[in-house]
């Protein structure tokens, strides 16, 4: 099969994935489920991966290169291990990107992420910029009637993750209060959509990109910001003096210490970006008893609620298609902003 493989970290992305044949994935356990791939989405931590960002936690001596990244997935099921019975050949599903045991106590509980056996496709583990890739029976949700893979692939992280975000800020609020969000790029302009549907609260969105300021507008954001030097002043005046939750898409290049000073007091940080460092005066923490905490991906039953929510036609993915031979390119133009919402390639 095509696969495009990662065989060398630069934090300078100087390195290009290489297209190649190799072995197409066989069934080897008894709840594998091999997937043809009918689009996998394209992420930051994507860039991160290839950037060695994660080296250290995941491929401290580059042992696990080269390999298939790729965890935003979905497709047609192609082959499946004797003991599966939810799926069948021929169905289409999305594939939550953790490969959870389903038997560990965490997965008991239902926090996927929490997995204590849990595999990551995509992440030193063969994943879907290829044409077929593995996953489990634990991982696999059927998609509804009339949804093809192309429309949801990010969904299986970009969605869920600002699902999940989304998810916990509509629990801190009421209507009238205030959530902002910054970063209206793949994940961004989900959980604006995710907001507007889940709770009463105004949407302020921030991001310096006019095509990400227009989107938001035409997602319902209510008010949107440009992200300019006065933003602290402006969302503390449109708010009467700080918005009750903020979630950060962005996560990194100072905007992880400018975010926490968009906050009430009592309100609550939502980190979901990263790379940055955040530092805070403990003085501030006290005083204005604000929180700040981090969201990872999302569970199973997030993506199933989120799978919903799109079939119902309430939260849309908005996507840039990409062929599999031009994946390189998919990666230079996502790292230069050239496209809003997110890249998805199709093998």
């Amino acid at each position: 099969m095509k696969a495009a493989r990662l065989y060398d970290y630069d934090p300078e992305m100087n390195v290009q994935l290489k297209i190649e044949e190799v072995p197409a994935p066989t069934i080897n356990g008894p709840d594998e489920v091999i997937v043809k791939v009918g689009a996998a989405g394209l992420c930051r931590t994507d860039l991160h991966i290839i950037e060695g960002v994660w080296k250290e936690v995941m491929d401290a001596d580059g042992a696990l290169l080269p390999y298939v990244m790729g965890h935003e997935n979905a497709g047609w099921v192609e082959d499946v291990g004797s003991n599966v019975t939810s799926v069948k050949p021929g169905d289409a599903v999305i594939c939550h990107p953790h490969r959870s045991c389903g038997i560990c106590l965490n997965c008991r509980y239902g926090h996927d992420m929490y997995c204590d056996h849990g595999l990551f496709p995509g992440l030193g583990l063969d994943g879907g910029f290829a044409e077929y890739f593995i996953t489990n029976e634990s991982s696999v949700i059927k998609l509804n009637t009339n949804i093809t893979p192309l429309e949801v692939a990010p969904m299986a992280d970009a969605g869920i993750t600002a699902y999940r975000a989304a998810k916990k800020a509509a629990g801190l609020v009421h209507p009238g209060s205030y959530v902002t969000v910054l970063g209206v790029g793949g994940l961004g302009h989900i959980a604006i959509q995710c907001l507007k549907n889940l709770c009463g609260a105004r949407v302020i969105a921030i991001d310096r990109e006019p095509g990400a300021q227009a989107l938001a507008k035409d997602l319902g954001a209510d008010l949107v910001l440009d992200g300019g030097s006065d933003l602290i002043e402006q969302v503390k005046e449109a708010t009467g003096g700080g918005s009750d939750v903020v979630i950060d898409f962005v996560g990194e290049l100072g905007v992880e210490n400018i975010c926490w000073k968009l906050l009430r007091q009592g309100g609550e940080l939502i980190v979901v970006g990263y790379g940055g460092t955040i530092e805070v005066p403990t003085l501030e923490l006290v005083i204005n008893e604000i929180k700040i905490g981090g969201s990872l991906v999302g569970d199973y039953t997030e993506l199933v609620e989120l799978m919903e929510l799109n079939a119902d036609g309430l939260v849309k993915m908005h996507y840039t298609e990409y062929t599999l031979d031009d994946i390189n390119t998919s990666i230079d133009d996502f790292k230069n902003r050239r496209f809003t919402g997110r890249g998805v390639i199709v093998p």
